[in-house]
């Protein structure tokens, strides 16, 4: 569905992207994850038309985002950082503005606005002045902007930024569902919205791709070793030092009086003797289990050490 191979984009001397590529298959939510100022926005500005590539590809349901660009567009809703809202309008009137735009036939019209309000869950307020809405509702706004003309692939670029927490909850709910009718890229910096609504990760650090994945082979292309999680009662001083004595024990790490992070050789199973130590010593065993790389483990060890620093 959506092809992007070798794009380089200099803004005067200053290189935004360098040879970026990454694909996106049919009916997929990637998630597009990085720092500020990483390239994200760029390269979905290039990717729906608003910026000219200073070199490489790019290819949207197999029209060419450069040579091709109305047909990219009439096959792209685009969800800016921005939203583009006229707030003197009414929710109704602004989506049948944005039909209008995209090229929605005058028969049609009313039914794909119906439809965007349906799926934008924006039906209590469907004619609410945009100017008197919530932030959360705007959002919404701006989604149903970007689904009025049906198209087959949808950019999202921060669609929770600025929303608090409930709303953000709804909002991810909401592109969850979407994403069962459309091919979707969301572009954020925030690691929960990637876990929560994309099967696929990709991540992008001072404009170059530097991890592609789902969030579970990232985490497992990058362990290292096993973790376990110790939490006990009655700790004694040393028992930090007394658990990395255990063969196989490769680091301990001290997260509060009674809480501890144990890392061992992959090959070691330390559960055990984990176990009859602390009986041993009568520290009083209440949790024992595995920890696994989270996303933000895996997004700071791929930033870091592009940056040439030890995570």
């Amino acid at each position: 569905m959506i092809e992007i191979r070798d794009l380089t984009k200099y803004y005067g001397r200053a290189e935004a992207l360098r040879d970026v590529s990454f694909s996106v298959a049919r009916g997929e939510v990637v998630g597009f994850l990085g720092p500020n100022a990483a390239g994200k926005t760029t390269t979905l500005r290039i990717l729906t038309g608003y910026l000219p590539a200073t070199s490489g590809r790019a290819t949207v349901a197999g029209y060419d985002v450069f040579n091709d660009s109305l047909e990219v567009r009439k096959r792209i809703g685009y969800l800016p950082e921005t939203v583009p809202l006229y707030p003197e309008m009414t929710v109704r009137s602004y989506l049948g503005f944005c039909a209008r735009l995209r090229g929605v036939s005058r028969s049609d019209r009313d039914a794909r606005v119906a439809d965007a309000v349906e799926k934008g869950r924006l039906g209590e307020v469907r004619d609410t002045i945009i100017g008197r809405l919530s932030k959360g509702f705007r959002q919404r706004v701006g989604i149903a902007q970007a689904l009025v003309h049906d198209p087959e692939v949808l950019i999202l670029d921060e669609p929770t930024i600025g929303l608090d927490p409930r709303q953000i909850i709804e909002t991810r709910e909401l592109i969850k569902g979407l994403g069962r009718d459309h091919t979707i890229i969301l572009s954020t910096h925030i690691l929960p919205e990637v876990s929560m609504t994309c099967s696929r990760v990709v991540i992008i650090n001072r404009g170059r791709i530097v991890a592609e994945d789902s969030a579970e082979g990232l985490a497992a292309r990058m362990r290292s070793s096993t973790r376990l999680l110790v939490r006990v009662l009655r700790p004694g001083g040393d028992a930090a030092a007394v658990l990395a004595g255990l063969a196989g024990v490769t680091g301990v790490r001290r997260d509060d009086e009674s809480t501890f992070l144990v890392e061992s050789k992959l090959d070691a199973d330390v559960r055990e003797a984990v176990a009859r130590l602390a009986v041993d010593r009568d520290w009083g065993l209440v949790e024992l289990r595995p920890v696994e790389l989270s996303l933000e483990d895996v997004f700071l060890h791929v930033t870091m050490e592009e940056e040439g620093v030890s995570a």
